[in-house]
């Protein structure tokens, strides 16, 4: 599953994670503005201000040059005076226009001395967390710190699971990020002066407690009904095949209550699923609906089994539900509105919708969503009927699960767009706005999008017309989140319009001025 792994891994551990709010990812807003800088160490200049251009090449040559003859050396430094002359024209150019509007998954790669930096003035809040390895997958507890929390300082409860260089070494992570404060943005250098003097009272803090794991995990998921003041649970989605459930409430209980020791048995699963053998997978969702613990789980050999929690005791079913074609199934969603309903998205291309009820364990119904694999999707939490999905090409698309039909498998997606130029690794809609959804690409971006937008507005076409590079934006997108192999993102159900994303540079948690 090379869409989600991680390729390299170094072979350091590092042994405390760090937490930052200063050199964040970049971004850009679909409104004309330039949302992010491309910073250039080298120094060009030309101190000839004649009408004709000089451009002054070393006469001493290399051993390398020694070996050519007269025309190949030639050659060689008349491609060194065209290369130096077409960096000063590009400098020119920026000069007399202004700053330009970079895409990172569009616009050119930056060069060797270049750096993406954040604009400030477009995040409400952006901190980056480093951890002692990469993590591909991550989910937000449910607290009691209150909903609805706008003000700042901010805390986050939440959990993800590493992806170390040696099995032995791999961890569930439960993280407490409290002090989280709102951007600032510097106006002079004597704030900056002021800022530089103050205490750091205001300096987040990261808070962890971990629990040891036999493997890499794949996928992590916490169940909607879990509260930091009682049940927390959570499973994971090992690369060995086992999926393992666990209790973390004494974790997360452990950061509010001074002196806590948390007992042996909290760091052990409360259950594991073995019914998978040794084959691995990726597709992992709690049940929104039933309260007493429901969990789908899928593997790359195409079968899902169904847990349920009776009594206190959790069974399985023996019999899986799968198509028999041996394709993966890459990603499960519950419905939000039927409690026996669920949907599957797989590498044969097909989105299916099921029933726990079935006795044959077959899709009820199904439509082919892409010719390459269906990667992720996300139900709408709002609009019971639409559901998103994100494919292995870069593009993502809503789908009207109304327009489904036993008798039809080409339903046709109500909107799809082709933005991202990597493969979609993660989607959500917004919790609270149907509209909304976040995605996630292999081409390290987080993209956020307002499916209400109008195509043909006013202001829209007027902006497009005055920079050229907004034409190949579409209208719905509202902002661009720069992050190195972005893995999987989340929104914070508490802190509207906050985001929890994760990469191999670590975790992002970020909250934009247009959501």
């Amino acid at each position: 599953m090379s869409k989600r792994t991680v390729e390299e891994i170094g072979e350091d551990r590092v042994v405390s994670a760090r937490l930052g709010d200063s050199n964040g990812p970049s971004n850009v807003k679909n409104n004309g503005d330039v949302n992010m800088d491309v910073e250039d160490d080298g120094q060009f200049s030309d101190d000839y201000e004649t009408d004709g251009e000089i451009i002054e090449i070393d006469d001493e040559m290399d051993e390398d040059d020694e070996n050519l003859d007269a025309k190949e050396y030639f050659e060689k430094k008349q491609k060194q005076a065209e290369a130096a002359l077409n960096k000063e024209n590009d400098q020119d150019q920026q000069q007399s226009t202004g700053p330009q509007l970079y895409l990172p998954n569009i616009s050119r790669p930056l060069g060797p001395d270049e750096v993406l930096e954040a604009d400030p003035t477009v995040y409400e809040m952006l901190h980056n967390v480093n951890l002692p390895w990469p993590c591909m997958t991550l989910d937000i507890i449910p607290d009691t710190y209150g909903s609805e929390r706008r003000n700042y300082p901010q805390s986050i409860l939440m959990t993800t699971a590493t992806q170390a260089a040696k099995k032995k070494d791999n961890e569930l992570m439960v993280l407490k990020l409290s002090q989280l404060s709102k951007t600032l943005v510097k106006e002079n250098e004597e704030e900056e002066e002021d800022e530089d003097n103050s205490d750091n009272e205001s300096d987040p803090i990261l808070e962890d407690e971990n629990v040891p794991l036999k493997d890499t995990t794949n996928r992590l998921r916490v169940s909607p009904f879990a509260s930091s003041g009682q049940e927390v649970l959570t499973a994971t989605m090992s690369e060995n095949g086992e999926v393992y459930i666990f209790d973390i409430a004494p974790q997360s209980r452990a950061f509010d209550t001074p002196g806590y020791q948390i007992p042996k048995t909290a760091k052990r699963p409360i259950h594991t699923i073995r019914n998978h053998g040794n084959v691995e997978g990726y597709a992992l969702d709690w049940s929104p609906l039933i309260r007493s613990g429901a969990l789908l789980t899928g593997d790359c050999s195409g079968q899902v089994y169904f847990t349920q929690r009776h009594t206190s005791k959790w069974v399985t079913d023996k019999q899986p539900f799968t198509v028999s074609n041996n394709k993966s199934i890459e990603d499960i969603q519950w419905s939000r509105t039927e409690a026996t309903v669920f949907a599957t998205a797989g590498c044969d291309g097909y989105i299916r919708v099921w029933d726990t009820r079935s006795k044959k364990h077959k899709p009820a119904i199904s439509t082919k969503a892409s010719n390459t694999d269906v990667n992720v999707i996300s139900w709408n939490e709002k609009m019971g009927y639409l559901l998103a999905s994100g494919d292995d090409n870069g593009t993502w698309g809503v789908w009207d699960l109304r327009q489904f039909s036993p008798s039809n498998e080409n339903a046709q997606p109500v909107a799809q767009y082709d933005f991202h130029k990597g493969a979609i690794t993660s989607i959500s809609f917004h919790p609270t706005d149907e509209s909304i959804v976040a995605v996630a690409s292999e081409d390290n971006t987080v993209t956020l999008w307002d499916l209400s937008v109008e195509a043909d507005d006013e202001e829209i076409k007027q902006q497009t017309a005055e920079t050229k590079e907004l034409a190949q934006i579409p209208p719905q997108l509202l902002f661009v989140h720069w992050q190195k192999e972005v893995k999987d993102v989340k929104w914070h159900k508490q802190i509207p319009g906050c985001l929890v994303s994760t990469g191999t540079d670590g975790l992002n948690i970020w909250k934009t001025i247009s959501v």
